[in-house]
Parts: C-alpha cells; structure tokens; sequence
C-alpha cells in the first residue's frame, strides 16, 4: 500500500516540478501533503509521560516522525497539561483551535476530553488510541489486540523460565492492561500448564500513578524474584523501568518489555537479561491513520490492529531469543489460521 501511495506522490511532483521548474519547496510541500493545495497539520497529544518513556508515547512519536519523514506533514506534539479531564481537554482544544487536522490523543485517559472537544470542533477528525467508548462522526478509535502479542511473549516466558514460575507487573488494574495478563497466561499455559504465574498491578483506578512509578514497578518485580519467579513481563509504561532494574540486579532472570523494543532502548547494564517485549504498533497506527486523511478517509468509527496487519508482535533483537523463536512462530501461526482463539480477560 505504501509503495503504491509513495509512487503516486512522485507523479504529483513530477507534474508539478514539469509545470514550474523554479517551484518554491513550500509549493511541493503543499501538493504532497494533502488534497489539492491543503497543507496538512497534524496535532498529538501524549499523555503524562510524554515522549521520552522508551515505551507507549515513544511508539506512538515513532509513527509522527515517519509521518514527517514519508508524508510531509507538519506537526505540533503536546504532552497533558495535567493528570485530569480539564488538563487532556485543555491540550486537545489547543490542538484544534491551532488548526491542526487531523488530531490524535494518545491513550484511553483521553476519553472524556474527546468526547467533549469533538463536539467543540465538528470540523476536526480525532483519533483515539486504546478507547472506542466515544461515538462520534469525526472520532475514530485505534485498537490493538495486545492479547495476541501477550500470548506470543507467555511462550517465550515460559520457554525461558527454569523454575516454571514467572510474573506479570501490571501498570494500572483496566480491563486495557487485563488483555495484556489474560494473553500472556494463556501463552505461558500453552507451553506448560503448570506454569506458575505471579500477578501484581502497581495501582488501581482512579489512582493511575502505576504508568510512571518506577521504584512501584521495581518493588514488585523484586517480590516477585525474591518469590521464585524467573521471568516477569511488564505492562506498566514508565515504571517498566523499575522492574528492568531489578530484574538486572538478579543474575539467571529475565525481563519482558512492552510497547517498544525494549532491548534497542535499554542501558547497557540491563539490556542483556530483556528477554524480547511484546510489540504494540502504535507507530503503525498512526502512521496508517495519517496516511488514510490523506487520501480522503476523514471518517469517526473503529479501526483495528492485530497480528493479521502486523499491528502487534514481538521484538528479536537479543540473540538470546533464538532458541525460543521457532515455538513463539508456531503459536502465531495457530492463532492467524484460527486454531487458537486468545482470551482478553484472565
């Protein structure tokens, strides 16, 4: 698809670049980045932790910087004013009223202030990532389906484990990060139904500080170590780096990263025992919603990400994932042709 978009962006240039060799860049910029002669702004909104978590906002940058890169499109990247309703809505409305179309909020705690500044600007095409509870003509909602990739990192868990015990530290206990857990035991279990599988979630609703802790994060994989657990898979944003950290404080473990590829991240001292991390393709969501404004798709409704369209996976970057990789291809196989159907609660 890309490969067809980017030779027909060509033909535009050439076209115009034929017409008028002295075409000023600002012109060319023009043509390719939207309908016509509209330039396209694109505004995102991250939400605490903002760029910079090696983890969910990280992904969903990833897929702006291409959209810079590939498409043309300008862009103004906002972090939450503040851990609220009023801060998200403040951030999304200044997103709107500087023009910026489409509008994209990075997370489901942006829920609330979609469904009002939607209203407010019925001009503006929203995107959601990780919600769908907003109905709107001009909201779209961009799901994943982390249980899938979850499964595929519960096999490597429990091929790696020697104890036939691991763990799984959950940011915040939502029925979003449930998935997560419900795919990752049900992988595990796959492999060996015996597995043992220790669970903690660092915070519960409304308290959602369990997304940026990191000595949270590092106190409950320690538990869990010091538990007999031998593998833990975080699904906690920011504070998966307290659980990296304790992870690399104990020789013969290993850690799961989320989102992004953990391992390419990582510092030096931990990026040895980080396993492989489940691959949510955030960065291909936004990219793709991006794209489809583009040639016209302005409408709200439900797009949806799964292994089928590579919108989840798992990262090899350690060569200490080989030995595994075989069996975790195999139980990708099983759930593509059907035959394994991924529970989305535990």
């Amino acid at each position: 698809m890309r490969k067809k978009i980017t030779a027909a962006l060509a033909v535009l240039a050439i076209a115009t670049l034929s017409a008028c060799a002295a075409a000023p860049a600002a012109v060319s910029t023009q043509t390719l980045t939207g309908l016509g002669s509209e330039s396209i702004r694109v505004g995102i909104a991250y939400d605490s932790a903002g760029r910079g978590d090696k983890s969910f906002n990280d992904a969903a940058g990833m897929g702006m910087d291409r959209a810079r890169k590939e498409l043309l499109v300008e862009a103004t990247e906002l972090t939450a004013k503040a851990e609220t309703d009023e801060g998200r809505t403040a951030t999304l409305r200044e997103l709107a009223q500087g023009g910026n179309n489409p509008v994209i909020a990075v997370g489901f705690l942006y829920a609330g202030a979609i469904g009002t500044v939607a209203k407010e600007y019925p001009g503006t095409l929203f995107a959601i990532i990780d919600d769908s509870s907003v109905e709107a003509r001009n909201v779209v909602s961009l799901l994943f389906s982390e249980e899938q990739g979850s499964y595929l990192v519960g096999v490597a868990a429990a091929k790696a484990s020697k104890k036939g015990r691991v763990g799984f530290v959950g940011g915040v206990a939502v029925p979003l990060i449930k998935k997560f857990e419900a795919g990752y035991i049900a992988g595990a279990r796959s492999v060996d139904p015996g597995v043992r599988v220790d669970v903690r979630y660092l915070s519960a609703p409304p308290d959602f500080s369990g997304f940026g802790s990191p000595d949270k994060g590092k106190a409950a994989a320690e538990r869990m170590l010091a538990g007999g657990a031998d593998v833990v898979y975080s699904a906690a944003g920011g504070s998966g780096a307290g659980v990296f950290e304790a992870v690399a404080a104990a020789p013969g473990t290993w850690a799961i990263g989320v989102d992004s590829d953990q391992y390419a991240s990582a510092a030096e001292a931990v990026k040895p025992q980080i396993l492989t991390s489940m691959l949510k393709r955030v960065d291909n969501g936004v990219f793709q919603e991006i794209q489809a404004f583009i040639k016209g798709d302005r409408s709200g409704g439900v797009k949806r990400y799964d292994l089928e369209v590579d919108g989840v996976g798992y990262a090899t970057s350690n060569p200490a994932l080989k030995p595994y990789q075989a069996t975790m291809e195999a139980a990708r196989y099983r759930i593509l042709a059907g035959s394994v159907k991924v529970p989305t609660t535990p």
